[in-house]
């Protein structure tokens, strides 16, 4: 089987495209025969070495997977089940999606809902689901369409991408940041009601600015974040999920002690699984096939380590999806 393949040698990665015998596999009850995984952000970091996210060599990259059920020693799964894989440390502790085969632990799957293909599901991946949580956290406090407009940062990438389409289709007012003029015509397509450039919040701001935003979406981190706080209006609700610009937040307490702003923190890597099917079923339901469409570019696994660089370059929009069959 084909495979996206890391070593390390003298502190460096190094990746290439190689032919594997399935019996290197992990152990897991589960085996999988992976259609479709994706290239996220975690996985251009993984393949190019920029960050330590890979945990031991060599290793298989791909925080992502769907296909269907090859075989299931446990029974919990059924030959020709379509399933889907997302987090859990898959692409950094253990063998990932960008490979024909996955053997894996079968109560980390999910069942995808019936009107889904394992494609679409890809599309969607990591960064729809994210997308969906940070929505859910707006609305679990209190950030309704009637409260204001909401700030989608990062809105070119996959997550930000994803939540203007799901914020737009539940009412609200987006306004989405980004730092390429050429998205504003998708992203409006997406739903967004205005478009802002990414440089008013990319540099160092004051602690508390005029209050507009009811909630926001930030994936980028760092000043971006900050500024999107101290703009954010009394009693409303920031969601992070995201470091894009960095992992620093060189910031004040004031919006959170002065406006009663909450932040709100997102991890889609160990979510329950207890709550995994519902949110499937949501994106299933609030995904027009339109949007996912105007988010997803297939390609195959032979341009996945050069695509990876264009992913951490910042010249990629949307989700790139890899077509393992």
């Amino acid at each position: 089987m084909k495979a996206i393949w890391l070593e390390q040698s003298d502190g460096k990665t190094h990746a290439a495209l190689k032919d594997i015998p399935e019996s290197v596999l992990d152990e897991g009850d589960t085996l999988v025969s992976v259609e479709w995984s994706s290239l996220n952000y975690k996985d251009g970091l993984a393949i190019t070495g920029k960050s330590p996210i890979v945990r031991k060599f060599p290793m298989i990259p791909g925080i992502d997977l769907a296909g269907t059920v090859k075989s299931c020693s446990s029974g919990a799964w059924l030959p020709g089940d379509r399933v889907a894989l997302t987090g859990w440390g898959y692409g950094e502790n253990a063998f990932g999606g960008l490979a024909q085969m996955a053997r894996v632990n079968g109560d980390k799957l999910v069942r995808l809902p019936e009107s889904m293909e394992t494609r679409t599901a890809m599309a969607i991946g990591t960064a729809g689901f994210t997308a969906m949580l940070s929505v859910m956290a707006l609305e679990r406090n209190g950030v309704s369409p009637d409260r204001g407009e909401v700030l989608v940062t990062g809105s070119g990438g996959g997550v930000g991408g994803f939540a203007v389409a799901l914020l737009a289709k539940r009412g609200y007012k987006v306004v989405a940041v980004t730092g390429r003029a050429a998205e504003g015509e998708r992203l409006l397509r997406l739903g967004a009601a205005e478009i802002m450039d990414r440089d008013a919040f990319s540099q160092p701001g004051k602690p508390l600015t005029k209050e507009r935003w009811a909630g926001v979406v930030d994936s980028v981190g760092s000043h971006t974040l900050v500024n999107a706080c101290a703009s954010t209006r009394y009693g409303g609700t920031v969601a992070a999920s995201g470091l894009a610009q960095g992992m620093d937040f060189p910031a004040s307490v004031a919006p959170f002690i002065l406006r009663g702003v909450t932040l709100a923190g997102i991890d889609s890597v160990s979510f329950p699984m207890s709550s995994r099917g519902a949110v499937w079923q949501g994106l299933a339901q609030d995904l027009s096939p339109d949007a996912i469409m105007n988010m997803a570019v297939s390609l195959p696994l032979e341009d996945v380590i050069t695509r990876a660089h264009d992913l951490l370059a910042g010249t990629v929009s949307g989700r790139l999806v890899v077509d393992l069959r």
